[in-house]
């Protein structure tokens, strides 16, 4: 049987490999409508599992140039802090602290390492320093013909640890000719604006010329979009339940200590309490005299910070302080040859490269100084504060320690450069009726961070502190010559880290047809897939010396072997059902050997009438940062309460008033695998020409999940994790031990709808719409083993937002040589965070519901010019600032507004222009 017939075959129930279908018609790039449900009719050839498709054509004119972007527009795809902006963070349950500005996908919100990126249906690489997941940034936008969305999960012939699904992105193939690109995007509000290159051009006809050679390069440049350009980005707003929960500020607060100024505790006049902190501009109820702070609201954060030390304290609004778009520059590169050996046989090489800079820029340091760290403000220093005024019990005889946002060291700021590759020898064709493709490919991706700005060697920089030069109490900031010079001198600028992965793959797959059946032939397809992944991160000098070093702990070559052999069946029942049976064994060098069944039905009873449904298994190992990163010393970002220390030890502020506690995270090498099940049962029906809708239940069991065992989550769980709080001999907490376990499990439940109509107006207008949503109806999950499962959709919670809806939808016309596109995406609101832990009653202006976002585009094509195509769009048509949350800082990037959800950009003019060479 020939390659073509057998593909169609197998297209209808949804098992060839993208790439290969593709191949079948190379002169219609957007070919293989079988089983993306890209035309109208497409009930006789919709599959058995549900598949989106985003065609190149769609991004274009859409304005998508990013991964972030383009994340947005798949519903299946999770709330969570996946992108460049959450992970521009060094605090919080999910910062990712290597993730160097990547963008992941995390489908169904089970998080990147359960979502499986293909290129050409093939793995690419992870990325270089994070190791958990593909870097979306790194695949060539400009190269893409389509990408294609499996929803179903846990692949037969992609891998069963795409627990969430597949997003198989199609390269441009056997191109002819020659076109540049050139793309800007302008928000009206400044700041933020994206720009973009591209040229592809190609040569030979793989039919009559027996050969094609093709290449495509791109360049994208992001500008940096800053909080304080946007209005929303504004942490203090008290009345609504939002304030900074930190008393890091530029303009110091006074801590106490035994042998300091302000002892062991201060009280006031009329007042029997013992405070903390004092900060005179409190006293004067002048915080708000120096840009960023304001008077620390203690009754909004009474139960998350005690106002023994807030009460005279002032806060800062680092929250809005961050930067929401971190500047970048991304190059990619795609050399494909193509090479017809014989009639039904082709020999082809594909490379493809990326380079890309992120330059990460986070607030500047926060410290505590200490007797002990010889870092506190010296008696006799020119700056010496002295609070007689509002203390009498003061004594400025004694050195001061302070807790102050280091401003004059300068904004923490890294450059991360990432450099990805892959190079594919393959070869596909047909060999006596059955098709065979064979590949051969070596891929690596490497990061290397440098420190900019903004990070000192601990000792000197203390030793600068102590020698009284700094101003840690000036109203504007500003220092002497003399004082910046020495902050100078006590810098590290230069190479940092260096995380690599790699991965070499020969795989291989054959297909074609064994015998009759009653109702057909019955078809098969079996293969291996063998791969070698190796992962290293290492510290080019010593971070410990380093005040706040970002970044893991270093973790030496790791290596692991994996061996996989699959096999598919297609059964035809009857004339109209058939039946996919598939199984998949994988054998993992250092966790073991998994086999996990799948199967899955398409059951079509009239030609407008389909039934499709799937159950299958999951298995996905634990990541090699996941087993085998170093412990780390890191400082939780801001105070909490010792809830069994203050219980036992009541009025006692080393329990019940801390000021910050150590952590450790790390690795796990007792960490088991997560396994699944689970499964999809869906309806699609054309009842009329022209319209097409698909419904899609979907469901996924999940066991021994693994998740990052947050310090914050620990001491909520003080007795079933009493072995990861490690207490002095005085019972005070000396640190607490973080990391990877695996959790009990969870349970998501939904449904996904698709609708596709097309038409035509009077006077030649054509029509098509579309909208592809995901109703989340459950998810369910556990913490720690043994806990009840808690139901988190429509709830603010820290790692993903699990909302209830969402959905991206277009609307086009075309008449002759334009094309008019409206598109919308929606996301539904949530519950928010309850400010002080949820504690006590909100002000009265909070708002528990945080609102939905939509956003509305606006795009025109115009291709009446010879060779050339003129988009011109409009992104956030109705400048639709992103919803108000009151969600405090330290747990999420984003003060009043989060990044999971909206994009903080606003308005933005794009204009595309294509022009064709020949």
């Amino acid at each position: 049987m020939k390659l073509k017939k057998l593909a169609h075959l197998i297209a209808l129930i949804g098992v060839v490999s993208p790439a290969v279908a593709q191949e079948l018609q190379p002169n219609t790039p957007m070919a293989r409508v079988e089983i993306t449900g890209s035309s109208i009719k497409r009930v006789a050839k919709e599959g058995a599992l549900p598949v989106q498709v985003i065609s190149a054509d769609m991004l274009q004119k859409q304005g998508i140039t990013s991964a972030e972007q383009l994340m947005s527009m798949i519903s299946a795809n999770g709330t969570g802090a996946d992108n460049p902006t959450s992970g521009n963070n060094v605090f919080g349950p999910d910062a990712d602290r290597v993730s160097g500005g990547a963008s992941f996908a995390s489908f169904r919100g089970l998080g990147p390492n359960s979502t499986l990126v293909l290129i050409n249906g093939r793995r690419a690489p992870t990325h270089g320093k994070s190791g958990k997941a593909v870097d979306l940034n790194s695949i060539p936008m400009a190269a893409i013909a389509r990408i294609e969305i499996l929803k179903d999960g846990a692949s037969a012939i992609y891998g069963t640890d795409a627990i969430g699904g597949v997003m198989n992105i199609i390269l441009k193939t056997d191109y002819q000719g020659a076109e540049a690109s050139a793309y800007t995007n302008v928000t009206e509000a400044g700041g933020g604006n994206i720009h973009r290159g591209s040229l592809i051009v190609g040569h030979g006809d793989l039919e009559n010329d027996g050969f094609n050679v093709m290449g495509t390069v791109a360049f994208t440049k992001n500008e940096k979009l800053e909080s304080r350009q946007r209005a929303f980005a504004n942490g203090f707003q008290p009345q609504r339940g939002l304030s900074p929960d930190t008393t890091g500020t530029p303009f110091a607060n006074q801590l106490t200590g035994a042998g300091t100024a302000l002892g062991t505790g201060f009280k006031v006049p009329g007042d029997s309490n013992t405070y903390l902190q004092a900060n005179p501009l409190s006293f004067q109820g002048k915080c708000d005299s120096v840009e960023g702070m304001s008077q620390y609201q203690s009754a909004l954060w009474k139960d998350v910070t005690s106002p023994l030390r807030s009460t005279y304290s002032c806060a800062y609004d680092y929250g809005g302080d961050y930067v929401m778009q971190s500047p970048s520059e991304q190059t990619n590169l795609l050399l494909r040859g193509t090479y017809k050996l014989a009639p039904e046989h082709k020999l082809f090489v594909e490379a493809i490269g990326s380079r890309s800079q992120v330059i990460s820029i986070l607030t500047p340091a926060q410290i505590s100084t200490s007797l002990a760290n010889r870092n506190a403000y010296p008696v006799g220093g020119q700056y010496y504060q002295d609070l007689t005024p509002f203390i009498p019990t003061y004594n400025r005889n004694l050195p001061i320690i302070y807790k102050w946002r280091a401003n004059p060291l300068g904004n923490r700021t890294q450059e991360n450069t990432t450099e990805s590759g892959r190079l594919l020898v393959g070869m596909e064709g047909t060999l006596r009726n059955w098709d065979y493709k064979l590949g051969l490919s070596k891929a690596q991706s490497k990061t290397h961070m440098e420190l900019l700005d903004g990070y000192a060697y601990t000792n000197d920089f203390y030793s600068v502190l102590g020698s009284g030069i700094v101003n840690p109490w000036s109203i504007d900031g500003s220092q002497t010559q003399a004082a910046i010079d020495a902050l100078e001198r006590t810098k590290y600028r230069g190479a940092f880290q260096t995380g690599k992965t790699t991965m070499t793959q020969l795989d291989g797959t054959v297909s074609g047809e064994l015998f009759q059946l009653p109702a057909g032939k019955l078809a098969m397809a079996a293969g291996f897939d063998l791969r070698r992944e190796s992962y290293l991160y290492t510290q080019d000098v010593a971070a410990d010396p380093i005040l706040l070093s970002p970044g893991n702990a270093n973790l030496p070559k790791a290596t692991r072997d994996v061996k996989a052999l699959f096999a598919e069946f297609i059964v035809p029942v009857t004339t109209d059902l058939e039946l996919q049976l598939a199984v998949r064994r994988d054998d993992y060098s250092v966790i073991g050997a998994t086999t996990n069944p799948k199967i899955a039905f398409r059951y079509q009873p009239a030609s407008w009438l389909l039934f499709r449904g799937s159950a299958n298994k999951g298995f996905l190992a634990p990541s090699f940062t996941q087993l085998y990163t170093g412990a780390l010393p890191q400082e939780m970002s801001s105070g909490v309460v010792d809830t069994v220390g203050c219980a036992a030890n009541p009025n006692d502020p080393r329990f019940c008033a801390p000021d910050r506690f150590d952590y450790l995270s790390g690795g796990n090498q007792n960490l088991k695998p997560e396994t699944s099940k689970q499964g999809t049962l869906g309806i699609v029906i054309e009842p009329f020409k022209g319209f097409s809708a698909s419904l899609d239940w979907w469901a996924i069991n999940m066991k021994d999940r693994i998740l990052n065992r947050t310090p914050t989550i620990v001491l909520q769980n003080p007795v079933a994790l009493s072995d990861n709080i490690i207490r002095n001999p005085d019972g005070t907490i000396q640190y607490i031990q973080a990391g990877w376990i695996n959790a009990a499990g969870a349970k998501t439940r939904g449904i996904d709808l698709g609708l596709r109509g097309d038409g035509k107006f009077e006077g030649g207008w054509k029509w098509n719409a579309t909208l592809d949503g995901t109703w989340t109806d459950s998810f369910k999950f556990a913490e720690i083993e043994g806990q009840p499962y808690k139901e988190y959709v429509g709830l603010f919670f820290t790692r993903d937002l699990y909302l209830k809806w969402k959905h991206s939808a277009t609307f086009s016309v075309t008449r002759g040589d334009w094309n008019v596109l409206v598109s919308n995406n929606f996301a539904s609101g949530y519950k928010d965070q309850l400010p002080n832990a949820g504690k006590g009653t909100p002000p009265p202006g909070f708002d528990p519901d945080v609102s939905s976002y939509t956003r509305f585009g606006l795009a025109t094509t115009y291709k009446g010019f010879k060779n050339t195509s003129i988009t011109f769009g409009v992104q956030n048509l109705f400048d639709r600032d992103p919803s108000f949350t009151a969600h405090n800082v330290d747990d999420v990037v984003g003060a009043g507004w989060d990044p999971r959800v909206a994009d903080p950009r606003g308005r933005a003019y794009t204009l595309n222009l294509s022009y064709k060479f020949f």
